[in-house]
């Protein structure tokens, strides 16, 4: 059996267990971004692709490989995949679904608590030698907050958006959600802390309001300047998603209005950054309310291992002759053993 990798070289090696069926295939390593020739020169007769979630895995790749069974995410996303072309060719596609869902989550409630004690500030004034003066400002202000003071809205509520609210339950917080497609039962909200309001009241109710949608047609610019019309003066936005949900010129309006407090941003529209980026070309009244993580939410080595698990798991599944159990394209049978 042979896998071809696609991706950052040495990753399945780095971070598959010892006892994983992955470690005893040929294994095929080739970056992303690949000519389709590249991936064909040692990989046309692989049984499987393992991709990173940002690698076009085109139809010419899918239709050249007769011997491929199933082609797995090494994330969440799979948008780049020729979903239609697996389906035609009998190829299972299968994501690492809540693969990274604590470690994003981490990051999220990260962005909150350093807000609302503006780290990025107090690690400079400490290294410029203001330590006391930044110390004394906040107590005469009075102004460094705590979380439990805050409502949080959480807008998408799957996997990462579920752990954030059991993280910040430990804070005290009262969670507000709001999810488009499915709304949780009464005793699931109950069991999980939460509860649930529609749009416009989550962001009338919530001092801090975090992102967690997948960018499409309908929520690109989703936090845009009637969302920040919407939101309780004063308040945090963090988005952990994807940097395409927000409509930066907006955002830069409400803060600099004063009607947010500030934006904590693990990831930005137009990656990768440049220094040319609006949000990074701002003065310093706005530049100040600006919290960046360079989008390394969801890329801990533990998500690396609990991704390679779930390949591992379903590769064993298709080796048996049963169905995955993450498969995101329509294969009702996949091709023969």
């Amino acid at each position: 059996m042979k896998i071809l990798h696609i991706g950052k070289r040495g990753n399945l090696q780095r971070f598959t267990q010892k006892s994983s069926i992955l470690r005893t295939m040929t294994l095929v390593d080739v970056p992303m971004n690949e000519p389709v020739s590249a991936y064909l020169k040692d990989g046309a007769d692989a049984d499987f692709i393992i991709a990173d979630a940002m690698a076009p895995v085109t139809g010419e790749l899918i239709q050249s490989m007769p011997n491929l069974k199933l082609i797995h995410s090494e994330g969440v996303a799979y948008n780049s995949f020729d979903l239609e072309a697996a389906d035609a060719c009998g190829v299972y596609v299968c994501n690492s679904k809540g693969m990274n869902a604590v470690a994003v989550a981490e990051q999220a409630v990260l962005l909150m608590v350093g807000m609302l004690r503006n780290v990025a500030q107090g690690d400079a004034a400490v290294r410029a030698g203001h330590q006391i003066e930044m110390k004394e400002g906040y107590m005469v202000r009075s102004d460094l907050r705590e979380l439990s003071e805050f409502s949080i809205g959480l807008i998408g509520y799957g996997d990462i958006a579920r752990e954030t609210a059991r993280l910040v339950r430990a804070y005290g917080v009262s969670t507000i959600y709001y999810n488009k497609r499915h709304r949780l039962n009464p005793e699931e909200e109950k069991a999980q802390g939460v509860i649930y309001k529609p749009m416009d009241e989550l962001l009338q109710a919530s001092g801090i309001v975090s992102l967690h949608l997948p960018v499409n047609a309908e929520t690109t610019h989703f936090a845009n300047r009637r969302f920040f019309e919407l939101m309780q003066p004063g308040s945090y936005l963090v988005n952990t998603a994807r940097g395409e949900l927000v409509d930066d010129q907006a955002l830069i309006d409400a803060l600099a209005s004063g009607k947010l407090a500030m934006a904590g941003l693990d990831t930005l529209d137009g990656e990768p950054v440049q220094t040319s980026h609006p949000l990074l070309c701002q003065s310093a009244s706005v530049e100040k309310k600006l919290l960046f993580s360079p989008h390394i939410g969801g890329i801990t080595a533990q998500s690396f291992a609990r991704s390679y698990a779930m390949a591992d798991a379903d590769i064993r599944a298709v080796l048996e002759g049963r169905r995955p159990a993450r498969v995101v394209n329509h294969v009702e049978q996949g091709r023969a053993q």
